[in-house]
């Protein structure tokens, strides 16, 4: 991964969505579904994609703030993988036209 700085122009609906530019999500590798948390910081907010590649690379996770009642890492992972499922099986029946 480049350490240089490069930077590009998003913009926001109504809703509070985002599209992050290709060249962003090639590099952090993104896919559909993929999780992020988003955390406050003095620069602004800032996103941690939660990805496998990310998970191998120990990039940021765990450092979150976590308050009673919070789900733990393992909560909020296994719950991913569980909708991960769900949105590949349900692309699958898409595909093939089952349901």
């Amino acid at each position: 991964m480049s350490t240089a700085r490069k930077s590009d122009t998003v913009w926001f609906t109504t809703k509070g969505q985002v599209v992050i530019p290709m060249w962003l999500r090639k590099q952090f590798h993104l896919e559909d579904g993929t999780k992020a948390i988003v955390e406050t910081t003095p620069e602004g907010i800032h996103l941690k994609p939660v990805t496998r590649w990310a998970i191998e690379k120990g990039h940021g996770l765990l450092k979150r703030e976590r308050k009673p009642g919070d789900k733990s890492f393992a909560e909020e992972w296994a719950e991913h993988k569980r909708e991960e499922i769900e949105l590949e099986e349900a692309k699958y029946a898409r595909s093939t036209g089952s349901r």
